[in-house]
């Protein structure tokens, strides 16, 4: 997960009360963590919805973090002035919950232009009808989108042109192996820029990476990375070419019988909605460096941009928030609020402490250590605390010879690394993948937590393994 709260709120005593927690009342909430995990694990098991889970643990955690935490109760700074509020409200990431409603109603009206639907049959036609030219088109367009967007975003244009695409060809049995690779093609575009993902700013800046540097550094391992897996994907899933002149012809008359506006209603509103599309993505790419908007956020942009979409409809608004998946954005508020407590509770200290034992196995053993270890802890917690606290400690751990660390030092991109591709590793390391499994579950394909463990293992071993040797034997 990799977007900063708008609220950007800290608590007065919040570090003043850090030493008071024991190491038992620590344990104690880390294997409340673990309990949460394999719950969300065994879901189908349980019938119960993620929101639900993750909101029981989060009504546990917040009842037994006001008898054994000096949880921050406020009053918190926000622009310099002191606001009271309930403790799990500036726990939760209004910046992720924002861009996902924001960024979900606007595809959702978008939509209704017919202009995701000409954009898939224009691809479409591009493929002749090929499933796996189709596969890389899409897995290309991924990768920029979330380098330049952020991968939330990414995921829900993407999969939503995947859905139609794959249906109008009539092969909607693939969109699995589709909605995966592009699920964990987000996280890998994600490591692109600087600007890609918070880890990416927060280590930058520490670091003292500059905005080419780290795209000199990132680029040739998100190539080669990105080719692996559209290649693996479509050899995993059986996403195969066409091969046979039956085939081809057969794919070729499909497509010839595709009908790119197909669901323009408006000619009008389909241009309107091409030109909001275009200024969408480059007004979302260009938030940090715009006045005034980037002190509002991503979030600001997407529910702006929603609002705007929205007074075509104006008489008909309601259908759409009947369509706003709530329980993904439940989940995520309980979510947030479940990591905050472990904070508090020094969980994620206590994460920090044995990685800075793992630094100390030596330059090649503590980096490959640190990056596995940031890796598997970004696929349970938030890897915004995550990154920003293993920056610290990497901040303060001096050279065997003395000096600065350079930012050319592996331990800085073993961080930038796990932490990114951490969330190719289960559904809830990344917003995006759970976007994914959320969009899978829309069109009818059911993945659960268990079964997407199971599908990424093979890509999130592939890549977490790249990412050592690259690390190890291409930064310095």
């Amino acid at each position: 997960m990799n977007l900063p709260s708008i609220f950007m709120v800290l608590a007065v005593q919040d570090v003043a009360h850090a030493a008071e927690v024991s190491l038992g009342v620590t344990l104690f909430f880390a294997m409340i963590l673990v309990a949460m995990i394999l719950s969300l694990a065994l879901e189908e098991k349980l019938h119960a919805k993620k929101s639900l889970i993750v909101g029981l643990f989060a009504i546990v955690s917040l009842l037994l973090g006001a008898v054994l935490l000096p949880l921050p109760y406020g009053p918190y700074s926000i622009g310099g002035h002191p606001v009271d509020m309930p403790v799990y409200i500036p726990a939760i990431d209004w910046g992720v919950i924002t861009i996902i409603l924001g960024a979900s109603l606007f595809v959702d009206v978008t939509s209704r232009s017919g202009l995701f639907t000409w954009i898939a049959i224009r691809l479409t036609k591009a493929s002749g009808g090929d499933p796996v030219k189709l596969l890389w088109y899409y897995g290309l367009m991924t990768v920029v989108f979330s380098a330049v967007l952020n991968n939330v975003t990414a995921m829900i244009i993407v999969g939503s042109l995947s859905a139609v695409s794959l249906g109008k060809l009539e092969r909607s049995d693939k969109l699995l192996g589709f909605l995966l690779v592009e699920g964990l093609l987000t996280n890998i575009g994600g490591l692109l820029t600087l600007i890609s993902s918070v880890p990416n700013i927060i280590v930058g800046t520490a670091a003292g990476i500059s905005f080419v540097a780290f795209f000199l550094k990132s680029a040739p391992f998100v190539a080669v990375v990105t080719v692996v897996t559209i290649m693996m994907g479509a050899k995993l899933f059986d996403i195969r070419g066409l091969k046979t002149p039956e085939e081809i012809e057969e794919a070729g008359a499909l497509v010839a019988g595709f009908n790119e506006r197909d669901g323009i209603e408006s000619t009008g509103f389909f241009w309107f909605g091409a030109a909001m599309l275009v200024l969408f993505i480059l007004a979302i790419a260009t938030t940090s460096v715009m006045p005034y908007v980037d002190e509002l956020g991503m979030g600001f942009v997407a529910m702006a941009f929603a609002a705007v979409m929205l007074v075509r409809y104006k008489h008909e608004v309601d259908e759409f928030y009947r369509t706003i998946d709530w329980d993904l954005l439940a989940f995520f508020a309980a979510l947030f609020v479940v990591i905050s407590v472990m904070e508090h509770a020094q969980v994620l200290a206590l994460i920090g402490h044995g990685v800075e034992t793992l630094i100390a196995l030596g330059p090649r053993l503590g980096t490959t250590a640190v990056l596995l270890s940031a890796a598997a802890f970004s696929s349970v917690t938030d890897n915004i605390p995550l990154a920003a606290m293993l920056a610290k400690i990497i901040e303060g751990i001096p050279m065997a010879g003395g000096g600065v660390r350079p930012p050319t030092d592996p331990l800085w991109w073993a961080v930038i690394f796990g932490a990114n591709l951490g969330g190719n590793i289960t559904p809830i390391g990344s917003a995006s993948t759970l976007v994914a499994v959320t969009i899978m579950h829309k069109h009818d394909v059911p993945l659960s937590f268990v079964g997407f463990v199971k599908a990424a293992a093979p890509f999130a071993t592939l890549h977490l393994a790249l990412a050592v040797v690259y690390v190890l034997l291409f930064i310095a």
